[in-house]
């Protein structure tokens, strides 16, 4: 994939526009998920695909499989308890 650097503003409302050549080259369009990640000062975006979507939640997909109902009402009852 060929370099493409730019530099863009912030809006008031804390919207950045990405530019019109990056938008092409990775074909986003209007309604187009990315993803953001922050690692100290460094935010990295990625284009969101029904592949990266798949992969993203795949430990979250075999976490659910391991948590059983009972378990999560016993930690709501719990959880409410410690409020009181």
């Amino acid at each position: 994939m060929t370099e493409i650097v730019e530099i863009g503003k912030i809006s008031s409302r804390g919207q950045v526009a990405i530019p019109s050549d990056i938008r092409s080259q990775l074909g986003l369009h209007e309604g187009s998920k990315v993803l953001f990640v922050l690692e100290d000062d460094t935010i990295l975006m990625r284009k969101v695909t029904a592949e990266s979507f798949a992969q993203l939640t795949k430990p979250l997909r075999a976490a659910k499989k391991k948590i059983r109902e009972e378990d999560v009402i016993k930690s709501i009852h719990k959880l409410r308890q410690s409020k009181k």
